[in-house]
């Protein structure tokens, strides 16, 4: 029996934070560009799109006819009814992110596309690491703030945990300058990105812990011109549902032919090798 994953994530808190967003989502116009970018680049045209979003705002119109699917656990996705999936900037508030990957590959046709992008890396790692000692250093405590964010190997084996064939992972990097450490903060309320973990305590955060974090934010990640800069890292993920057309990995020890003929160079076994005789 498989184990049901913990819930990172109070939905209904984060409901409410998205739904408090009034900004400008900076980080998905930018996944946004990236993605259209590399659809650019699939020599395919697609009929049947889906995107899985937590603002469809912000990524209506990316494709004519785009199927809109809120990331809830369970997704509204038909099965085998999509040609391209596309999972935006919502998969690090799943608490079980292979399961949403799955359901996706699920609702793909055969050959059909996944496409994720999610912020993952050292994504906001500063405030992390401040908030944490100004609560420790104030309450000899820590309370969880802000969501953990998976790197890129880690999130880059989901797509072969979820099944999907042909699995590509990497990152952009983003930094973003700020005029003080409450324009960060202001700027993700308005993206709706604030705390909404399952863990996180129920009491508003004292004024003197936001307080010191906003000094050791300014003393420890400011730039030259006195502004203070947050490191955001956007993950994208590709894969494609099996299909019987795509490239096979060949077989152990069925080439026909050395790389050493290739590059036409001289082969020179390692001390204590064994060189396996030619059979052409």
């Amino acid at each position: 029996m498989t184990p049901t994953p913990p819930e990172i994530t109070d939905r209904t808190a984060l409901a409410r934070n998205r739904a408090r967003a009034h900004g400008d989502l900076f980080l998905h116009a930018i996944a946004r560009e990236e993605i259209e970018h590399r659809l650019s680049e699939v020599n395919r045209r697609f009929t049947k799109p889906a995107i899985v979003t937590g603002h469809p705002q912000a990524w209506t119109g990316l494709l004519p006819g785009a199927t809109l699917v809120e990331d809830s656990p369970v997704l509204a996705l038909e099965p085998g009814g999509h040609d391209l999936v596309i999972h935006a900037m919502a998969l690090h508030w799943a608490s079980d992110p292979v399961g949403q990957i799955v359901q996706a590959r699920h609702a793909l046709r055969p050959d059909g596309l996944f496409l994720g992008v999610l912020p993952g890396g050292q994504t906001l790692a500063g405030l992390r690491a401040v908030l944490a000692q100004a609560e420790s250093d104030l309450t000899g405590g820590l309370s969880p703030r802000v969501l953990p964010m998976g790197d890129l190997r880690d999130l880059g084996a989901l797509l072969q945990r979820a099944g999907l064939a042909l699995p590509v992972a990497d990152m952009l990097g983003q930094d973003v300058a700020y005029r003080h450490f409450w324009a960060l903060c202001h700027d993700l309320r308005a993206m709706g990105e604030t705390n909404a973990l399952a863990a996180r305590s129920r009491r508003p955060t004292r004024r003197a812990i936001l307080n010191r974090a906003a000094e050791l934010y300014a003393e420890h990640h400011a730039n030259s011109a006195g502004q203070v800069v947050a490191r955001y890292e956007l993950i994208f993920l590709t894969g494609w549902a099996p299909d019987a057309s795509q490239p096979q990995p060949l077989r152990p020890g069925s080439a026909r032919a050395r790389l050493a003929d290739a590059l036409r160079t001289e082969e020179t076994p390692l001390p204590g090798s064994i060189k396996i005789p030619r059979t052409d």
